[in-house]
């Protein structure tokens, strides 16, 4: 059994497949709080139901949608979401897992893509990374960076350059916007070109900053 926050139908808003029709399992419960966290909702206590994968699935199956994601909070505090990511991929379904990168995320099928956040000082959580993640990251997977200053891009560009991250994966820098215009961080990537490629949270384009159901 899984807690599930919520289950919803939406355009994906970040990642490479941004823009997509998606559908979108948010796991409850966290074990990091992020200054910026912009889905507290899931983390709070008594949240979400219990279900089975094969109700998980069930849903998933009635979305005519082939592009699925598990998030959160932080779905792989749930010892089950990789056999429920496991089951999605047997389906055939494309399946993106978003994380925070402080859990194993080795034990997730390889088929499934990987949008592992990397934490940078402003999160407060920058020291909370899975180093060896690192190496289980293969060219599907991505690595996000939510850059909410230019102390921030300098930190995310040091780590880049030094994990020669952008030989393992796609890298996306996406702005903090409530601290940080799109436009000073893309000014910052053409100036530098670290190798990263700019993402903004199109979900908040569309719907505002109201999270919850988008």
């Amino acid at each position: 059994m899984l807690k599930v926050c919520e289950l919803f139908q939406s355009i994906q808003g970040e990642s490479t497949f941004a823009g997509e029709v998606c559908a979108f399992i948010r796991l409850a419960g966290c074990n990091l709080s992020c200054t910026y966290c912009d889905t507290a909702y899931a983390n709070q206590a008594g949240t979400g139901k219990q279900m089975s994968i094969d109700e998980i699935v069930a849903w998933v199956e009635s979305r005519h949608c082939r592009l699925v994601e598990l998030t959160g909070g932080e779905p792989l505090i749930q010892k089950e979401t990789a056999a429920l990511a496991a089951r999605l991929c047997d389906e055939t379904f494309t399946v993106l897992v978003e994380t925070n990168g402080t859990k194993d995320i080795s034990v997730l099928p390889d088929s499934a893509i990987k949008i592992m956040d990397v934490k940078c000082p402003s999160s407060g959580m920058a020291d909370s990374l899975l180093v060896s993640n690192l190496d289980a990251l293969t060219p599907n997977d991505e690595c996000k960076f939510v850059i909410s200053d230019r102390t921030d891009f300098d930190w995310a560009c040091t780590f880049m350059a030094q994990k020669r991250l952008a030989s393992r994966c796609t890298v996306i820098f996406s702005p903090n916007l409530a601290l940080l215009p799109a436009k000073m961080l893309a000014e910052w990537m053409v100036e530098t070109n670290p190798g990263a490629r700019l993402g903004l949270q199109l979900h908040k384009v569309i719907w505002g900053d109201d999270a919850q159901g988008h």
